[in-house]
């Protein structure tokens, strides 16, 4: 399915790296995301009343909705602008990548508060992190490894933490498949 046909299905998906759009402001980028994904269209005072409410809910300013989408934004903007475009959008499934990707400690807490808030039984996350750093401020429900593109192991935070200290060495080593691993360097395929 093309990017618009997911979203219209109820998935979201931010960006690790979020694209500037120059020339956009994000209350107009809002809008018309939020008319392209529902099925009925809203007046400009309905729609500003709806992103007022989530605005305030994660306590974002005003300000930021009048600024062209992420340009001069800081790492934080972004993420954070991302988490205001997850709740005005109100999608089913959300695919956060990297979010904590390029964040300060201040500005992670504040995204990972703002994701806490929105998660829940109308909206599942799907978080893709390198570090623990981001699971310390959400608790996730279920913790998956994925090596080569695949789930090799898969439990609860507590599999998060211990990924922490023993590292990936330590889950292949744990699976056998540094094994593996080493017989596919040694007899690649074709």
């Amino acid at each position: 399915m093309t990017a618009d046909e997911r979203a219209k299905r109820g998935l979201f998906l931010a960006m690790q790296y979020p694209t500037e759009i120059p020339g956009v402001s994000v209350v107009n980028f809002l809008r018309t995301a939020y008319q392209s994904t529902k099925a009925s269209q809203v007046s400009a005072l309905e729609f500003r009343k709806h992103m007022k409410t989530q605005m305030d809910r994660l306590d974002i300013e005003d300000s930021m909705v009048q600024r062209y989408v992420n340009q001069g934004f800081s790492g934080g903007e972004k993420k954070r602008n991302e988490v205001l475009q997850l709740a005005v959008l109100e999608p089913e499934i959300a695919l956060l990548d990297e979010t904590d990707s390029g964040l300060d400690i201040d500005s992670l807490k504040v995204v990972a508060e703002s994701v806490n808030e929105l998660a829940g039984p109308n909206l599942g996350v799907l978080i893709i992190t390198h570090y623990q750093r981001m699971l310390n401020y959400i608790t996730p429900q279920f913790v998956h490894v994925m090596m080569q593109g695949k789930i090799v192991k898969s439990g609860g935070p507590e599999l998060a933490h211990r990924l922490e200290d023993t590292g990936y060495e330590g889950i292949r080593r744990e699976l056998g498949l540094e094994e593996a691993a080493a017989h596919d360097e040694e007899h690649p395929r074709a």
